[in-house]
C-alpha cells in the first residue's frame, strides 16, 4: 500500500484572512466543493475571531452550517478564546483549533493576551472540547521565528507542546508562520516531535515567505511527518505579522508527495480548477509552481 500523507487544507482561513477585499459567503463555498471536488477532505473552514479584528472571517457561522456533509470529510475552525470556543459549539463544529505563538509579544499583538494568559486560555479549551467529545488541534505559532522577538528555542516549542499534550490534544500543529525557518531547524524540530509525541499527532504549517516552504516539508516528512497544511494557490498571509506571506501551496505538496510515491488523495488536475475558482472569488493572481508549469504545457 502506498504511504498516505493527510494535507489539511487552510485557504479558506488562513488564506482569505489578510485578503483586503471581502470575500462572500457564497464565493468562500464555491472554493470549498471545488476543493472537496479535487478530493480534499481536510477543511480549516474558518476562525471564530471577533468580525472587528478578522472581519474576512464574520460569517463563520454560515460557514460551518452551509458546508457540505458528506463522509470522511472532516471541517475544522480556530477557536481564538472561550466566546470563539461557545460560537463553535452553538453550530455543532466537530474539530476545533487552539493558538498560541511562542512569545510574549506575538500573542499580545495576535490575540490580545500574555504569553501566559494564552496558554491557560489554550488550556482550558482543550480540556473542554475533551470534555464535550470533540476533536482538538493546539497550534504552536510562531515556532521557529517571531517577527518581534527572532529566533525561538526548540525547547519552548516542546515545552508548549507538552503542557498541550498533558490537556489531552488530538493533535499537535507546528507553524512557522512567517516562513523564516530552514530544512535543517525543520528536520531538527520535528524529529523532537516526532519522538516525544509521535508521528500521528504531529503536524507542520507552513508560510513559504522566503520560498522554502515545499524543502521544508520534504525535510519534515523526513523526520517522519504525514500531517501537513496547506492553502490553495498559496493563498494567505497573517494580519498580525509583518512580512509574513503566503502558505505553501497546496498543490505543490499534492505535486511533491505524489510524485515521491505518496498517496494524498487529490487530484492535481481538479485542484488547478480550484485555483481557478479561488482566483475568481478573490480578484487575485494565483497559483504554485506546479500551475504555473501546467498553464505553461497548455
Amino acid at each position: 500500500m502506498t504511504e498516505r500523507i493527510t494535507i489539511t487544507e487552510v485557504g479558506l482561513r488562513d488564506g482569505l484572512q489578510n485578503q483586503p477585499s471581502p470575500v462572500s459567503t457564497d464565493d468562500k463555498l464555491k472554493i470549498a466543493d471545488a476543493l472537496l471536488a479535487a478530493g480534499v477532505d481536510h477543511l480549516e473552514a474558518t476562525s471564530f475571531a471577533h468580525p472587528k479584528w478578522v472581519p474576512q472571517m464574520a460569517d463563520a457561522e454560515a460557514i460551518m452550517t452551509r458546508l457540505p456533509k458528506g463522509e470522511g470529510r472532516v471541517y475544522s475552525a480556530l477557536t481564538m478564546n472561550h466566546r470563539g470556543y461557545d460560537r463553535a459549539v452553538a453550530v455543532d463544529t466537530r474539530s476545533v483549533g487552539v493558538v498560541i505563538t511562542a512569545t510574549d509579544t506575538f500573542n499580545r499583538k495576535n490575540i490580545n493576551m500574555s504569553f501566559d494568559e494564552a496558554l491557560v486560555e489554550c488550556i482550558e479549551i482543550i480540556e473542554r472540547a475533551r470534555t464535550d467529545g470533540r476533536h482538538v488541534r493546539g497550534y504552536i505559532g510562531a515556532a521557529f521565528v517571531c517577527p518581534y522577538e527572532g529566533r525561538v528555542s526548540p525547547d519552548v516549542v516542546l515545552d508548549i507542546a507538552e503542557k498541550f499534550a498533558d490537556a489531552g490534544v488530538d493533535e499537535l500543529g507546528v507553524a512557522d508562520t512567517i516562513g523564516a525557518a530552514n530544512p535543517s531547524q525543520v528536520k531538527s524540530m520535528m524529529v523532537s516531535m516526532v519522538n516525544n509525541f509521535g508521528a500521528d499527532r504531529v503536524g507542520l504549517h507552513l508560510h513559504d515567505t522566503q520560498g522554502l516552504a515545499v524543502a521544508n516539508s520534504w525535510a519534515a516528512l523526513e523526520a517522519g511527518i504525514r500531517r501537513f497544511d496547506s492553502s490553495i494557490g498559496g493563498l494567505g498571509g497573517c494580519p498580525f505579522a509583518p512580512g509574513a506571506k503566503g502558505n505553501v501551496a497546496t498543490e505543490d505538496l499534492v505535486h511533491l508527495f505524489e510524485g515521491c510515491g505518496f498517496d494524498t488523495g487529490i487530484d492535481l488536475d481538479r485542484l488547478r480548477d480550484a485555483v481557478r475558482v479561488t482566483e475568481s472569488a478573490t480578484g487575485l493572481s494565483l497559483g504554485g509552481k506546479i500551475i504555473s508549469w501546467m498553464d505553461s504545457r497548455t
